[in-house]
């Protein structure tokens, strides 16, 4: 019956492992990931909506605005009839005496007639400001791609230096196995045997020590795209990439809308000098009225148009805020100017990388080719009992080492065409 149970929970732990899919990811994948679950990227939706709430708040001033005010005032003084020729004229007729507490409640609406355009200019100022600070947080965004490209290349690099530690176990079990047959006909020693265990068992801890610092990179690869990874994840190689000399950096477009805000902040300066017209409408309740000989409480309204131009700017802060502007655009250009410098100096060398590892590849795959034929001529050596186990393991790990430097060139090599293109901007799809 134990037996039973064990063969039916081994059969549920296989078939739970074949049901399950092995789930693979590209580098592109973990790109748009990371790109979607950084907490910045939150950002970009406060930026829209305190966009939109001020341009709908620039817009109200198209409407119509009311205001409300009261007051109630006491005086020393007031208008007195009987102490004016006025009074003496009326003829014995008593003419009211204005009192000294007054009170007074208005209402006054507001209507914008022309404003010289200083609307639109402030709702393209609060869009343009908004364009400034979404291009600064893609420019932030950005620098992502750079720590998703070294985990990933990282763990494409540990991924085969692990198939190669698999290659040198199998090329060192194999001596093993001829050793022990030698051994067993007495044309062997035993320590020529222990060597070649030894030499396993440091082959298991370079395996080991790949796996513990694989973990480390897919932990930390997980943590930064928000998804689940284990060991059984696939990472699937990219494929080479062109090399372009177009530079397509979010950085570029930053410099273009500050640029922008600042032609902006201009023409607004501009709409400050022309004139505003306002109509308005004036109600008020209160004592006295606009009829002064009448000391009662009474409804009284005025209306009209209002002009007001301020030209005190015209002659003080006009000049020389259009000059501080001037400045800036100037400044912007300069930053532009010594960033297309910077990128085309790392485009440069990053190219020169490139066919660098090119190059060294080219000598790798002929480096390899040779090891493989002296190993190969090792083994059977070894067989014949014409060399030492030490000579045959040295010349394992001389082809291991030779792989693994080819290996890791094509990795570098992949990895300095990915860092080119990033550098020059071609890579970012997903941006706005």
């Amino acid at each position: 019956m134990r037996r039973l149970y064990v063969t039916l929970c081994l059969t549920t732990l296989v078939i739970r492992s074949v049901a399950q899919p092995v789930r693979s990811i590209t580098l592109e994948e973990c790109q748009t990931l990371a790109r979607h679950n950084y907490p910045l990227i939150r950002q970009r939706v406060l930026i829209e909506q305190s966009r939109d709430y001020s341009v709908a708040n620039a817009a109200k001033g198209y409407v119509p605005q009311l205001t409300l005010s009261g007051q109630a005032t006491y005086q020393n003084q007031t208008v007195d009839f009987s102490e004016s020729p006025l009074g003496a004229l009326a003829g014995g007729i008593v003419l009211p005496k204005i009192s000294k507490d007054q009170y007074k409640v208005t209402a006054q609406v507001d209507q914008l007639l022309y404003d010289g355009g200083a609307i639109q200019t402030t709702k393209a100022l609060r869009q343009t400001d908004a364009l400034v600070q979404q291009q600064n947080l893609e420019v932030s965004l950005y620098a992502l791609r750079d720590r998703v490209n070294n985990l990933f290349f990282g763990i494409a690099l540990l991924n085969e230096q692990q198939q190669l530690t698999t290659l040198r176990k199998a090329d060192i079990q194999s001596g093993i196995n001829r050793t022990e047959g030698a051994l067993a006909n007495g044309t062997a020693y035993r320590s020529s045997l222990n060597e070649l265990k030894a030499e396993l068992i440091r082959a298991d801890q370079s395996t080991t020590e790949a796996r513990a610092t694989r973990r480390a990179y897919v932990a930390m690869l997980a943590a930064l795209i928000h998804q689940p990874l284990d060991e059984s994840t696939q990472f699937i190689r990219p494929q080479a990439q062109p090399l372009s000399s177009a530079i397509n950096r979010p950085e570029l477009r930053l410099y273009d809308y500050q640029k922008q805000l600042y032609n902006v902040q201009e023409e607004q300066l501009r709409i400050n000098l022309r004139p505003k017209v306002n109509a308005f409408f004036q109600g008020n309740y209160g004592r006295p009225t606009f009829n002064i000989i009448n000391n009662q409480f009474g409804l009284f309204w005025i209306g009209g148009l209002r002009f007001n131009w301020a030209l005190s700017s015209l002659y003080t802060t006009f000049h020389t805020d259009r000059q501080l502007l001037s400045i800036n655009r100037s400044q912007v250009d300069l930053q532009r100017e010594t960033f297309l410098l910077n990128t085309n100096l790392s485009l440069t060398q990053q190219q020169g990388e490139v066919q660098k590892y090119e190059e060294l590849i080219e000598q790798d795959n002929q480096i390899v080719e040779l090891r493989t034929s002296v190993k190969q001529s090792a083994n059977a050596q070894l067989q014949n009992g014409v060399i030492t186990t030490r000579d045959y393991i040295s010349q394992v790990n001389a082809e291991n080492e030779a792989r693994q430097t080819l290996l890791l060139h094509q990795i570098q090599r992949l990895q300095a065409q990915y860092n080119h293109n990033t550098t020059a901007g071609l890579s970012s799809t997903d941006n706005p």
